[in-house]
Order: C-alpha cells, then structure tokens, then sequence
C-alpha cells in the first residue's frame, strides 16, 4: 500500500471493521518504519449503537484518523419505520437483521427522537443521521438509500441542527452502560478535578 501511495496511484489509505489494537499496532508499524498510514476508519456508529465510543473513537481522536460511518440508521431500523407498534414486514430489517442492536433501547431512543423530529418538521432519520454528524469525530456518513425520496429525506439531515437540551436528551437516551475498566478509572480519578 506505501507504494501505491508514494507513487501517486493512490491518495490516503484506511480501514474498515478493526478494533482499537490493531489499528493502533498499525498505526505504530507505518510510523516506525516510515510508511503511508491509515488517515481513516469506515466502522459502524450510529445513535442506537455507539459502542464504538468505548476505545475506538478516543483513539481516531487522538491519532487524527477520520471515520467514515456505515449504516448509519442501523440497516434502516433509524428509518422511522419502525416503532414498538409498527415493523413493516417487507422492510430490509425483516428478511435481514442486520446490524445486531438491542432493540428495546433502541426503541427508547425512537421515542426520544420522534418529538423532536416533529418539533422541528423533519424525519426521524434525519435527526438519527444529524446526531452523528454532530459527533466530533465523524468526517463523512455513508448513507445508503433504495428510493430517491429516502436519499432526498437523508441528504436534509444537513441542514439539522440540535439545542443544548435536545442533544442532551439524544445523548441520555443512547449512552453506553458503563463497563471495565472506564468504570474504575472514573472511580480512580474523581477526587482528581
């Protein structure tokens, strides 16, 4: 890959779908030996899985690694098709589940967004996509629509912007359930401020 980069034939390099380690021990080798690196991560984020967050986004924020977010309304379940009461049968979701998401919480960020989409006259999955474009470390989203109307609905999530107050309500909704070792090291370092 150095060499297609060195000559020209290629711009930047990433990757796509690794943990936190192994883009870093990658990120070490291309420094250490004076090689093209990765200036980029295509993973999947979205409101309703943000497990990303735990190790990977510290890392691309620290090492300046951009990320380019897939399947950014978790395989159209952000859509606003779905709802507890409602889960269209001939939907993507219901022949392919598909990326894994704890539904139930899930569903409570929906009834999170759903006021605020109506506040502001626009469509759940334009505040599900506006939320990560809000993300300090998101540099692009990949959004993959079937019909022109949905690629039209998602190219306005631009034009989103969020109060204080309604990202803090998106964010309390999705946050992550704290796990070892962040748990412990906020404990550690309370007294600390």
């Amino acid at each position: 890959m150095d060499d297609l980069v060195r000559s020209g034939k290629v711009r930047y390099i990433g990757a796509s779908n690794v943990t936190a380690w192994q883009l870093m021990k990658a990120l070490a080798f291309s420094q250490y030996h004076n090689l093209a690196k990765f200036v980029s991560l295509q993973a999947y984020y979205t409101i309703a899985g943000r497990d990303l967050e735990r190790e990977l986004v510290p890392l691309l924020l620290d090492q300046k690694v951009g990320l380019m977010v897939w399947s950014p309304l978790a395989g159209g379940f952000l859509s606003g098709k779905y709802s507890r009461n409602k889960n269209p049968e001939d939907a993507r979701r219901a022949k392919f589940d598909f990326p894994p998401i704890n539904k139930e919480k899930a569903f409570d960020i929906i009834d999170v967004m759903e006021p605020i989409a109506q506040s502001k006259n626009v469509s759940v999955a334009q505040i599900a996509l506006a939320w990560l474009l809000h993300q300090p470390v998101v540099t692009t989203v990949i959004i993959g629509a079937k019909k022109m109307e949905q690629l039209e609905d998602n190219l306005k999530a631009v034009d989103v912007t969020f109060t204080q107050d309604e990202l803090d309500k998106l964010n309390e909704a999705s946050k992550l359930t704290p796990e070892y070792p962040a748990w412990m090291l906020t404990r550690q370092s309370a007294d600390r401020k």
